[in-house]
């Protein structure tokens, strides 16, 4: 492992030198399993940082040709991550999110219950006639492409769709070392109610 590695493993991920020479270190100096390592110590960082008051943020409008505006508002905790380039791209990329997927909701929480028992109906009703811990598991999966339809967090991100918003969020709260919420978004088409 030298000072070119981590160089390259930091500009990569994003990561501290620090970091990325501990990442080098866990994986005897190989690159890909030094990637995955940062990624799962981020998710976890990420988990332990979700508790924490995130009350600075931006505010951002987007508006796509003339046809379609959105509002989005993004919390972090302090006014320095607020107005860090990445903080900033990453408000802006949720804005073209919300204007290109026409999410519906935040999150599967915010589903009301009589949505998804409505969509449990349809699916159960689709698959009649197969054995019922079947019709279980075929409920449970088309519920979950609901999700990813009209939840923004279970979205797959526009700019990379192997990845979610979900995922993106806990990405860059591993990266930037604060929690961040998307608090909420509003979207106007320009003719529709």
């Amino acid at each position: 492992m030298n000072i070119e590695d981590i160089k390259k493993l930091r500009e990569a991920t994003g990561a501290g030198m620090m970091k990325a020479k501990e990442a080098l270190e866990a994986s005897a100096g190989d690159y890909d399993k030094a990637v995955i390592w940062l990624r799962e110590k981020g998710e976890a960082t990420a988990a332990k940082k979700a508790d924490r008051e995130a009350r600075a943020g931006l505010v951002d409008a987007y508006v796509h040709s003339g046809r379609i505006g959105v509002l989005v508002e993004v919390n972090c905790e302090t006014d320095f991550v607020a107005r860090t380039e990445d903080f900033k791209v990453f408000v802006r990329d949720i804005a073209m999110q919300v204007a290109a997927a026409n999410p519906e909701f935040l999150n599967p929480d915010e589903v009301p219950a009589e949505v998804v028992e409505r969509e449990r109906a349809i699916y159960r009703k689709e698959a009649e006639g197969k054995p019922a811990d079947i019709i279980d598991k075929i409920v449970d999966g088309k519920l979950a492409k609901y999700y990813e339809q009209v939840c923004l967090l279970n979205q797959p991100f526009v700019k990379d769709p192997d990845v979610t918003v979900g995922k993106l969020t806990t990405d860059l709260v591993a990266k930037l070392g604060e929690n961040i919420v998307i608090r909420r978004f509003a979207r106007l088409e320009l003719g529709q109610l």
